[in-house]
């Protein structure tokens, strides 16, 4: 395949809900329709540098042990490659390796499925080692049961999607040395998150709070992050953008200093592959005191947004840790001016009602001062309170500390004192607990 020409790219799905088999619950957004899915499939598939060329979705009872989709619409599917001169198809469901075996026999392109796509994103997106290292855990995991049937993939020539990664040369080697070479990645794994667990434990000899941005992908995390912390975190429209941590500090109006952590964006349908795989990265939401949860409350699957978000978060632990819902992107609203309390409902639902929302646009930086405050109010490290302070004028340690860690209201002098009215933390409550004014 020449390297000027983007990889044409066909998808297929597989609904099971029309036939009674998986009925879909209304009330219940994690059951997804297979035409929202493949949509989703195609993004995914622009994201990874292809063009998407035609779609196919097959409804059965139940899925065919053999192909999936059946040996009829395997026939179809087939002159859907040759009409369309397609290289690639890539299945919205997880093919087992007799499947895909005979997919790649019976079909003159190659055939991947939905885990291999979005490892092959990651593949492309790491940038760090430890980011690296878990792209390759998770594609050698994932292939190693599959390398029988390799041989008419491995036999075609050129790049694309799917071949990204630990490489041909590890898929042509047997399965002893595969296992060898993920015993070494999880060896190293090891010891990169024993080197974060000892940062962690630095930054929490402080009382430094960790807030973790997550949400969906796309929703707008990254330029959520670069609006509050001036970092250069890329930003765009691909999915995945996003995928190593990246950690910052910021200032609230309390002038208490907290960590900002931005990571990868969630999913539907994420495969626990690579749920398991990505632990470490998602280490700093699970470590976080607060969870700031971005929602394209633009987009009309923003329920079903979250609630796979909330999915994942019960999956790695984090279901329990505070969240504020971040209503991102109102400047893409008809009326920016939203009734918060009634979209966050609308969004969340009761069961899983966050401690505040706040509607906000990260593009235009409209409601970012509002989350701020609403971050000041939630951590429930070092919390803030309204105090009054005496001090005397001749002490101007104490005054100094004020206006560096809290948010000084108003300073009044008479005499030999200073009277000082602020909102400060509690580590500065106990410092200058001497100069306290009680009611």
């Amino acid at each position: 395949m020449p390297d000027n020409r983007r990889e044409r790219v066909i998808l297929v799905g597989l609904d099971l809900s029309a036939s009674g088999a998986r009925p879909r619950v209304p009330a219940d957004p994690l059951v997804p329709e297979a035409a929202e899915s493949l949509d989703e499939l195609a993004t995914l598939a622009r994201s990874a540098g292809a063009d998407v060329v035609d779609r196919l979705l097959q409804r059965r009872d139940r899925p065919n042990a053999a192909t999936l989709i059946g040996s009829g619409k395997v026939e179809e599917l087939d002159a859907l490659i040759r009409s369309n001169d397609a290289d690639t198809v890539v299945f919205d469901n997880e093919l087992t390796p007799t499947q895909q075996r005979n997919l790649e026999r019976a079909l003159d392109a190659k055939v991947l499925d939905r885990t291999q796509l979005i490892l092959d994103i990651f593949a492309a997106r790491a940038r760090t080692r430890e980011g690296q290292l878990q792209v390759e855990l998770a594609q050698l995991t994932y292939l190693l049961p599959r390398l029988t049937g390799r041989g008419a993939a491995m036999s075609r020539l050129g790049g694309g999607i799917g071949t990204r990664g630990p490489g041909e040369t590890q898929l042509e080697t047997d399965r002893r040395k595969i296992q060898r070479k993920l015993k070494n990645i999880q060896d190293e794994l090891s010891r990169v998150r024993a080197g974060r667990s000892i940062q962690r434990r630095q930054r929490q000899s402080v009382p430094l709070a960790t807030v973790a941005l997550v949400g969906y992908t796309n929703a707008g995390k990254s330029t959520l992050f670069n609006r509050l912390t001036g970092a250069g975190v890329v930003a765009d429209a691909r999915m995945f953008a996003t995928l190593d941590p990246t950690v910052r500090h910021i200032a609230l109006p309390s002038n208490r200093r907290v960590l900002l952590s931005d990571t990868v964006g969630f999913i539907r349908n994420l495969p626990t592959t690579l749920v398991q795989a990505f632990r470490a990265t998602l280490e700093e939401v699970v470590e976080a005191a607060l969870l700031l949860h971005v929602v394209d409350v633009s987009a009309l699957s923003a329920a079903e947004d979250t609630a796979h978000v909330f999915k994942v978060l019960g999956e790695i632990g984090a279901d329990r840790t505070p969240q504020i819902l971040v209503l991102n992107k109102v400047d893409r609203l008809p009326d920016p001016s939203i009734d918060v309390s009634a979209a966050a409902l609308r969004i969340a639902g009761e069961t899983a009602a966050p401690a505040a929302s706040v509607a906000a646009s990260a593009r235009t930086g409209d409601g970012v001062d509002a989350l701020l405050d609403s971050i000041d109010r939630c951590l429930a490290l070092d919390p803030v309170t309204r105090a009054a302070f005496r001090i005397p004028v001749a002490e101007g340690a104490p005054l100094h500390l004020l206006h560096e860690k809290a948010r000084v209201l108003s300073t009044n002098y008479s005499g030999e004192f200073v009277d000082v009215e602020a909102d400060a933390p509690e580590s500065v409550l106990r410092r200058l607990a001497q100069f306290l004014q009680h009611d």
